[in-house]
């Protein structure tokens, strides 16, 4: 996921030199998403700089060196840490008009610039209808794993405006909704 979400970075902000990659070292499962991103980055001679971050103030300092660094994007790894803190994030991002991918929709609604990933209501579906299959008597263990299969493209275009930055019409058509 992470992979799909550098190249729609990419493709918001052709020609970027550098990326940022946001994580919180205290997410057990940061430290597969940041190689699977640097992995993704290197088959495409992308240059990555992760910051690290579990606190306000973390955040706030890894801004400030991305922004000392010039990095020209920033990914941000889907955390709960960050999702509690999504306004703070956005908030810095479009301070230092830096544009910036999420990993859900609710980021693109508090006004972050571009949000991809699961359709949580498509999830939920899912877990209702595996638990409705558990109800009428299947046992957990005989039941195949799901996973996502529906993600979703979030473009809010007034930050868009706000920072400067032009959007594809190839990325908004591509969208599954943008906000005006």
């Amino acid at each position: 996921m992470g992979a799909k979400r550098l190249g729609l970075l990419r493709e918001l902000v052709p020609g970027v030199s550098r990326v940022a990659l946001l994580a919180n070292p205290n997410l057990t499962a940061a430290a597969t998403a940041i190689r699977e991103v640097q992995a993704s980055a290197s088959a495409i001679g992308q240059q990555i700089d992760v910051f690290h971050a579990s606190s306000n103030r973390e955040i706030d300092a890894a801004f400030a060196a991305l922004v000392q660094r010039q990095d020209a994007a920033v990914l941000v790894i889907p955390d709960a840490l960050f999702f509690d803190r999504r306004v703070q994030l956005i908030t810095l991002a479009a301070r230092h008009a830096i544009p910036a991918i999420y990993a859900s929709r609710e980021y693109a609604e508090a006004g972050g610039l571009m949000s991809y990933g699961t359709d949580l209501a498509d999830v939920l579906r899912q877990v209702g209808a595996y638990a409705g299959r558990i109800l009428k008597g299947a046992k957990p263990a005989d039941l195949p794993v799901v996973q996502p299969t529906k993600f979703e493209l979030v473009v809010n275009m007034q930050t868009a405006k706000l920072i400067g930055l032009e959007i594809s019409p190839t990325l908004l058509a591509r969208a599954d909704e943008v906000i005006e």
